[in-house]
């Protein structure tokens, strides 16, 4: 039932495909995936994320390419035009993440295993959030997926920052789904809302704790002042699919007890 040969253009429908059984459907991955670790011994890699390589695509003779975002649309263009069917899904929030397990899961005839696997994944954050009201305060936090410019978080990751016991100081941004509407046209905001935790994920390479503490101001930042500069992986985090919703998650709701903790002490 449904589609038997898959590229998936980005990590989440390779996460999701495999944790649901179904890996042997997928024929491609995209260049950047890392979960799950044997996705990338066991498939060609034939797409990154504003790019791929259409021949390759086709040589894999598939009936079906699942990518995400209109970063994405070139991608998808081309391979429609190549008669081949393609889901861009464009989901931005975790009731848009847990909403995208379950229509993959019915894509591939595994709907029953995909319902019970979105309700899993939503009694573990509701777990976290429970847990999250013992706090006795809840830390103010920057997320920054990206440095030059300054890019606040996107919404699901504000959400699972309030789950894990913290409030986005940009929550305004963080509504907005393109990137481009949340940078920050002036990097001083940061210091006047005085976060007291930094996360950082520059999606793609390694967080420089030093190089933010060293901007012009900062020092004045709670976060700063206190040393709670901290990074977290971007396929751990950045990625809308299930990694964000385990491990993305209980990493943000480490950092926010971390700091709790050296609050008390």
């Amino acid at each position: 039932m449904g589609p038997r040969r898959i590229v998936c253009l980005t990590e989440e429908p390779t996460e999701t495909l495999y944790a649901l059984g179904e890996q042997d459907r997928i024929v491609g991955i995209s260049g950047f995936t890392v979960r799950p670790p044997r996705a990338r011994k066991e498939k060609p890699k034939v797409s990154a994320f504003t790019s791929a390589k259409i021949g390759e695509i086709l040589k894999l003779r598939p009936d079906f390419a699942i990518g995400f975002s209109d970063i994405q649309a070139d991608i998808a263009a081309e391979l429609v035009r190549h008669g081949i069917e393609v889901w861009i899904s464009n989901h931005r929030s975790v009731d848009g993440i847990l909403d995208y397990v379950r229509r993959l899961g019915a894509m591939v005839g595994a709907g029953d295993r995909a319902n019970a696997w979105a309700d899993e994944l939503r009694r573990g954050l509701d777990a976290i959030e429970s847990a999250s009201t013992a706090l006795p305060r809840r830390p103010r936090v920057y997320f920054e997926e990206w440095d030059e410019p300054p890019i606040t978080g996107i919404a699901w990751v504000a959400e699972l920052v309030r789950i894990a016991g913290g409030d986005d100081i940009f929550p305004e941004r963080a509504a907005e789904p393109l990137a481009k509407q949340r940078i920050l046209e002036d990097p001083d905001e940061v210091i006047r809302r005085a976060p007291d935790i930094v996360i950082g994920s520059w999606c793609g390479k390694k967080f420089r704790p030093e190089k933010v503490a060293a901007r012009p101001g900062w020092d004045a930042i709670p976060a700063v002042r206190d040393g709670e500069l901290h990074e977290i992986k971007s396929p751990l985090i950045l990625q809308p699919g299930p990694a964000a919703l385990t491990d993305g998650v209980r990493a943000i709701e480490a950092i926010v007890r971390g700091w709790a903790a050296r609050r008390a002490g």
